[in-house]
């Protein structure tokens, strides 16, 4: 098909963010935006890009002091009948447009109009962050071609509504089981079971008190809450084993293994098996390209309540943060949509910083 990622359409973001959601590209099914990026990336003439997977690079080279990075996922979450996209007053509905084909669109537009940055300028189009680990462009980037990561400071277009949200929460996710014996529940008595015995779990859970933790003026609430609860062999029968899945969400000031150690000693005495972890990351302000895109951006910081690849750029020292035009409360939403007039205000912010 012919690129719908014309020169026309390159110069105004809103019409930018209409193209690139009417491009399907499920998770797994990104071949034919990244071709299409990939595609106008290279016309440009001024900047190198390079491709892995369905994962597209492209950078400055103007020997600045100091590099950044802008990077966006070009995956959606499973279409809900809400595809191709639809214009409504001020707003753009379709799948992806707050998540994040509208940040993805500005840093596109800027990538494609803003050849003499005042800094070095590495763009990150990548692909799968919708799903599993294994899958995620940045992390198949980070294990292959960790230069293309190496920056003094990135910005994730993830959807913030064009507030700056520092750093991001850490999360573990955790099986509690419990053990009994089997017997037949015409004869309870000679069984224990496992599933009333979760009700002690579900009791600490329920009276748990999550800390406040305020790092950089930025205050990020942990939680830890039951998600999943399985157990049970058949009607007649009394259980001999139960599984309670929790999810621990950490502030950044947290390890992984400070985490841990902590749902450890709420869950004391209980059988306890970590199935998945991610690392927070701190709000990493002091950097001084991040205090510039603040003075740019023009509003205080907040944190970020939730887990996103910012993670990804911390454990490599690199300072990070969140900030996109879509309402990250529309994610994944059947009505999902954003405001034209927060792509153009992001636009405009994101091209005054780095112009200089």
């Amino acid at each position: 098909m012919a690129n719908p990622l014309t020169p026309d359409v390159l110069v105004d973001p809103v019409e930018l963010t209409r193209a690139l959601v009417d491009i399907r590209s499920v998770s797994r099914d990104e071949k034919v935006i990244a071709d299409c990026v990939a595609d106008v990336l290279r016309r440009t003439g001024h900047l190198t890009v390079e491709r892995v997977g369905n994962t597209v690079m492209a950078r400055t080279e103007l020997g600045r002091d100091q590099r950044v990075v802008l990077a966006g996922h070009l995956d959606t979450v499973p279409i809900n009948d809400n595809w191709p996209s639809t214009v409504v007053d001020d707003l753009i509905y379709g799948c992806g447009t707050s998540d994040m084909k509208s940040g993805v669109a500005v840093a596109l537009h800027l990538a494609a109009t803003l050849p003499d940055p005042a800094y070095d300028v590495t763009y990150l189009f990548y692909e799968a962050e919708e799903i599993e680990s294994e899958y995620n462009g940045l992390n198949l980037v980070a294990g292959s071609h960790p230069e293309w990561l190496r920056a003094d400071f990135a910005v994730l277009l993830e959807p913030t509504y064009g507030v700056v949200e520092a750093g991001c929460q850490g999360t573990m996710r955790a099986l509690v089981r419990t053990h009994g014996r089997r017997a037949h529940t015409a004869r309870a008595w000679r069984g224990v079971n496992a599933i009333h015995a979760a009700g002690e779990v579900l009791r600490r859970l329920e009276d748990y008190h999550p800390r406040t933790v305020t790092i950089d003026g930025c205050t990020y609430r942990e939680g830890l809450n039951a998600v999943r609860i399985s157990g049970g062999v058949a009607g007649n029968v009394v259980p001999d084993e139960c599984a309670v899945e929790v999810n621990l969400r950490f502030a950044p000031d947290r390890s992984e293994q400070q985490a841990l150690a902590h749902l450890r000693e709420v869950l004391d005495g209980f059988d306890l098996e970590v199935t998945d972890s991610a690392p927070g990351a701190l709000p990493g302000l002091s950097a001084p390209a991040a205090r510039e895109f603040l003075t740019a951006v023009g509003v205080a910081p907040a944190a970020k309540l939730g887990w996103t690849d910012v993670s990804r750029f911390a454990a490599l020292g690199i300072p990070a943060l969140n900030y996109g035009p879509g309402d990250p409360a529309l994610a994944h939403a059947p009505d999902e949509h954003v405001e034209i007039g927060q792509i153009r205000d992001g636009a405009a912010t994101l091209h005054r910083w780095l112009a200089g």
